[in-house]
């Protein structure tokens, strides 16, 4: 049992797991700014095309009140918080992207500046169409 209650310990307090449990109770918290925003702000503006506030929209069948302004809202919810989970997925991804293409640029030799004659063998610039120490002529 000791053993048991260790190993959980070790798994609760692993990194991912912190990670997730802040992201969840972030994620709450933008959904509550996400909430007000379209039920604060979006909403009333839409409501003004039908002349009362939108989230109190509904058709009454029989007994029955079916609420479409807040489904409405809730789609809209929805469509605000993917659009920002997309913006910042594409935003990690871009900075992961342009970490390993500098890591790839540090680890990448540089290109060589000079060569060895194959005549003399000493080192002479890459360019060079003649060796300035045997005067040899070079291809």
């Amino acid at each position: 049992m000791k053993k048991f209650l260790q190993e959980f310990r070790e798994f609760a307090m692993h990194g991912n797991v912190l990670d997730m449990a802040v992201g969840v109770v972030i994620g709450a918290a933008f959904k509550a700014i996400v909430d007000s925003l379209v039920n604060d702000i979006i909403s009333p503006l839409v409501g003004l095309l039908f002349k009362d506030n939108f989230s109190n929209l509904s058709i009454t069948v029989g007994s029955v009140s079916i609420k479409y302004g807040s489904f409405i809202n809730a789609i809209v919810n929805f469509l605000i918080v993917a659009l920002v989970l997309f913006i910042v997925i594409k935003a990690a991804n871009k900075t992961t992207e342009l970490r390993k293409k500098l890591e790839h640029q540090q680890d990448a030799p540089a290109a060589p500046t000079t060569k060895i004659c194959p005549y003399c063998h000493t080192e002479i610039p890459i360019d060079a169409t003649r060796c300035p120490h045997c005067t040899s002529e070079l291809k």
